[in-house]
């Protein structure tokens, strides 16, 4: 996002109907009902070159206002139930696991890597963080990547 950019909360009745086709053409995008852009633009009604123009500038209100996910890199101790007990932890807190990987653990350790959607967290990404490095078994907890 750069600086200048100014975003508005409208209502859909006022847009601008190429707009509102786009976002048409992005749902049904969305749902799989059609494969390529060029037959979901031609089901709607508006030009491929209208839809490119608006495509990355409109978005639904829940998806621009809620979607925030980040990258958790984590060591945790290789003991049963750690990686349980951190899963719960996000789940007791609001998140959602999108991802997990995990490495093999060695000399006791395991390097394990979640993607967290954090649209219903219940507090500061921060203080979740904070939170999160003590949960037992977890040795560090460190953001590596927002969107």
């Amino acid at each position: 996002m750069h600086g200048s950019e100014k975003f508005y909360l409208i209502q859909d009745d006022v847009l601008p109907i190429s707009i509102r086709k786009t976002m048409e053409v992005k749902k049904l995008l969305n749902s799989g009902q059609f494969k390529t852009i060029q037959e979901a633009v031609n089901q709607v009604g508006i030009s491929r070159s209208v839809y490119y123009k608006y495509k990355d500038k409109i978005f639904p209100f829940n998806t621009a206002t809620y979607q925030k996910v980040i990258t958790v890199s984590l060591l945790l101790e290789h003991r049963p139930g750690i990686l349980s007990r951190v899963l719960q932890f996000v789940a007791d807190k609001g998140g959602n696991v999108i991802t997990i990987n995990q490495s093999i653990p060695l000399q006791g350790i395991a390097n394990v890597v979640l993607s967290i959607d954090l649209a219903q967290l219940q507090q500061s990404t921060t203080y979740f963080l904070e939170e999160l490095i003590n949960v037992d078994g977890v040795r560090r907890a460190v953001i590596v990547g927002e969107s």
